[in-house]
């Protein structure tokens, strides 16, 4: 009887552990959004110019432009990412043919990963050693990426190995 009970009890705390921490329990508690810093493996940083998201070298006064992505995690490893305390969201957006990274002005904390309409805002985090990348949830196969010339836009690629794109970038949660 004793092995029940404690049994029960454990099996009882690992539930209202795993409610208390998990993203959305039961659809009742929004994720904490966190600010994290990026920059691809050629030490360019994400900044905004002409309302669009850019990576470039920033220096001296310029480096306060700096975008951090706000992240709220759905998943182990998927997230929704966005900027600006998380009021535009980054979005793999299809176009005809073509996919595109886009910035869209929704709060990503009203984002939901159940509904299929949201799946656009979703990024696979995949680690490798001290670098991360981000493949589309909603474009498999799609990725993060930058180009090796600076102030260009951050976009998405289908060949994450193609040597005129980088898709490996440093990412640390901001202090």
């Amino acid at each position: 009887m004793d092995i029940y009970i404690h049994g029960y009890l454990i099996c009882l705390l690992l539930f209202l552990f795993h409610s208390e921490t998990a993203c959305h329990p039961l659809g009742k508690r929004p994720c904490e959004m966190q600010a994290f810093r990026i920059w691809d493996v050629n030490q360019k940083i994400f900044y905004l110019r002409n309302n669009q998201l850019v990576a470039g070298y920033l220096q001296g006064p310029n480096t306060k432009l700096e975008e951090k992505i706000d992240v709220v995690p759905i998943e182990p490893h998927t997230m929704f990412l966005g900027i600006h305390g998380g009021k535009l969201c980054l979005a793999c957006v299809k176009s005809g043919d073509e996919i595109k990274l886009k910035l869209e002005a929704v709060n990503i904390t009203d984002l939901n990963q159940n509904r299929e309409q949201d799946k656009r805002f979703a990024f696979i985090r995949s680690d490798s050693g001290p670098t991360t990348s981000f493949e589309s949830a909603a474009c498999p196969g799609w990725f993060l990426c930058t180009s090796l010339e600076a102030d260009q836009p951050v976009g998405l690629t289908n060949m994450p190995t193609e040597a005129i794109k980088v898709t490996k970038f440093y990412f640390q949660q901001d202090s």
